[in-house]
């Protein structure tokens, strides 16, 4: 008998280590949320058996900082010069520049945060702000060649009109849907002394005790909060009237709370969720942006290189023409042919050009430093970037014909392709998001409640003795046994207890869900009021864009046949001059006029490249104009090749 009850109490054991561990199975293997986080983040402890336990409470380390350039900027240096055309400009941008790789840790954090709203956290918000990236020199060239970059310098920027940090939130109240586990453990120790000693024959009495709880706790997006306890505790007294003595009970209970009205169904509480999703999204548009200021940007610092190059040899060669015509002079007065005043004026210009072509020269230098320093995650801290020349091997184009779309057609092409028009929208659709647990906030919480509970107590017959004598003992049989009867009790639910019930909170003002109801609406309304403002801004832009464009190819025109009458101005006055039909004051005058309309040219054709830039910028252009892959960009790796350096003059 003794071997049956054994094997009885092995097998209820089993039923009711089972039943306990339900709950833990459930909470497993309930569906899974990953954080879908990038490869760049890795946990301490990811190998061994036990990592799938220890991993949730192991710290994760995100990978260092990478600093090192790509290979291909050492690719495109030879002799002490950098051979740079625009396209590999562009894939060092996106390889090198720190705003671009700042950027990427955007995605990161907004999958992050999507990890922690699935747990029922609060959000703490995904960055926007987009670097305007560097401006070029800012010495002004002759003619006008600023060199400006749009956005100032790369310390500026530009917010969004979504994200932030959240650490707070108004509404209903979220659950915690990361299932708890809990479990305490207490010994004690109790002595109570007795005022009557007739009934125990002791002046006190003593009590020890163990006591262990153990249970797991999971909430719901449809408002539940369900719980499972398993309490166990063992006891022995010197009491010699206790029938049971030692003793064990246990109990375990099951208790589901429901959301009625307040925090009630899953559109309520998975709004978090739905906005940490939306900023997923919110990330991925600004790096976007990102990559097309950033890209913009280094555009212009190409075309404005290409510009300070044209104009250091416009520099040069009036340089050269007043060198010669100073030269010229110093003959006729050697030989008395001409009056040594006229070697005053020459050399006056030979000076003022070489001081304009030392400040061209310096404005060059800059441009390459600013251009090194943006395509170079260390700046010019190498020393072979450092002393490096930049060569520019792309000129700027005009086409003969330039493609002019209807206005309306490029306001429909940047509504559909520049990212922050759809993180406005984003922005819009998170507050409406907000909005239903606001609303939800202004009704009366209704919790309904049920709990299901089953006790069980066994222990030994009690061998004290009162005063020295043994006590008749009437002890039910039932409650005689170890700890596998109060077992089979709990399994059999001898002793159940049920309780139903709700409980209802009514705010007589409810003046705090109203005022953020009302707060929330009036956000809903500004947003809706920005977006109207970004759309007439877009007009503005792309009109203003194209009018620039047109402007800038006109004035391009104008200079082109500016500097070629010029030439031809100057090649008859210094004919005119070697005959003696005209003077140095005129000769100068002309080679001044030649080289301010020279600059104009070269200054109007940058200006014409930027126009180009803007214009693929406001309509959303900028990555399908410069053949950018998203994908690549984000990689930080692009799979074109360098541009071969070219041979003949400007190669080695």
């Amino acid at each position: 008998m003794s071997k049956d009850r054994s094997n009885q109490t092995i097998f209820v054991l089993r039923r009711l280590l089972a039943t306990a561990c339900l709950p833990l199975i459930a909470a497993a293997r309930l569906p899974a949320q990953p954080a879908q986080q990038s490869t760049s983040v890795t946990s301490s402890a990811d190998t061994g058996f036990f990592s799938r336990f220890t991993r949730p409470y192991m710290p994760q380390t995100v990978a260092p900082i990478n600093l090192e350039n790509s290979n291909r900027l050492e690719s495109l240096l030879r002799g002490g010069k950098i051979y740079l055309s625009l396209e590999d400009a562009i894939a060092l941008a996106l390889e090198n520049n720190l705003d671009v790789e700042l950027s990427r840790y955007g995605p990161m954090i907004a999958q992050v945060d999507l990890l922690r709203a699935q747990a029922g956290g609060l959000l703490r918000g995904v960055p926007t702000t987009v670097q305007q990236g560097p401006s070029s020199a800012q010495a002004q060239a002759v003619g006008g060649a600023t060199g400006q970059g749009r956005g100032g310098g790369g310390g500026g920027g530009e917010a969004a009109g979504v994200g932030g940090t959240v650490i707070t939130t108004t509404g209903a109240a979220l659950p915690n849907l990361d299932p708890v586990m809990f479990t305490a453990y207490n010994w004690g120790h109790r002595t109570r002394p007795q005022s009557n000693t007739i009934t125990t024959g002791l002046n006190a009495l003593t009590f020890n005790s163990h006591t262990l709880n153990y249970g797991i706790q999971k909430g719901f997006l449809t408002g539940t909060t369900a719980s499972f306890g398993w309490n166990s505790d063992f006891f022995k007294s010197n009491n010699p009237l206790s029938d049971i003595n030692p003793a064990r009970q246990a109990n375990f209970q099951l208790e589901i709370t429901q959301r009625l009205l307040q925090g009630f169904g899953r559109a309520v509480n998975n709004r978090n969720i739905r906005v940490a999703k939306n900023d997923i999204r919110v990330s991925d548009l600004v790096f976007q942006q990102q990559v097309m200021t950033t890209v913009s940007a280094i555009v212009n610092l190409y075309w404005d290189l290409v510009t300070f190059n044209a104009d250091v040899e416009v520099k040069r060669q009036a340089l050269a023409l007043a060198e010669k015509l100073y030269n010229d002079n110093k003959k006729q007065v050697e030989i008395g042919t001409l009056a040594p005043i006229e070697i005053v004026s020459a050399e006056a210009q030979v000076a003022r050009r070489q001081q304009e072509l030392t400040n061209s020269e310096t404005q060059l230098l800059q441009q390459e430093t600013i251009i090194k320093n943006a395509l170079s995650r260390i700046g010019a801290a190498s020393p072979a970037l450092a002393d490096a020349s930049i060569v520019a091997t792309d000129r700027i184009r005009v086409p003969e014909r330039e493609a002019i779309q209807p206005i309306q057609d490029l306001v429909n092409l940047a509504m559909k392709s520049r990212p922050d028009i759809e993180q406005t929208r984003i922005s819009i659709e998170n507050v409406k998001i907000g909005l239903q647990g606001s609303r939800s906030q202004l009704l009366p919480s209704l919790d309904f409640q049920v709990s299901l509970q089953n006790s069980g107590l066994a222990g030994n017959v009690n061998s004290l003795k009162l005063r020295g004598q043994d006590i008749p003992r009437q002890v039910d049989p039932f409650f005689v046994g170890s700890y596998g009867s109060v077992l089979e009790q709990l399994l059999r639910r001898n002793f159940p207890d049920y309780a139903v019930g709700f409980q209802l909170n009514i705010p007589l003002k409810n003046r705090s869900a109203q005022a953020d109801m009302v707060r929330d609406q009036l956000t809903l309304r500004q947003s809706e009021l920005r977006q109207q403002q970004q759309v007439n801004q877009v007009r503005v832009d792309v009109q203003n864009a194209m009018i620039a464009l047109q402007q800038t190819r006109a004035r391009y025109e104008a200079s082109l046949k500016e500097r070629v009458l010029q030439e031809q101005t100057l090649d008859a006055e210094q004919k005119k001059y070697a005959l003696g039909a005209s003077t140095v004051f005129f000769v100068i005058q002309y080679q001044r006029d030649l080289a301010q309309a020279q600059s104009a040219e070269v200054a109007s054709l940058a200006a014409y490249a930027k126009a180009r830039v803007d214009l693929d910028r406001v309509t959303g252009q900028t990555l399908a104009t410069n053949n950018i892959v998203l994908e690549e960009a984000k990689r930080g790796k692009v799979s074109r090749p360098p541009d071969p350096i070219p041979q003949g003059p400007r190669g080695e």
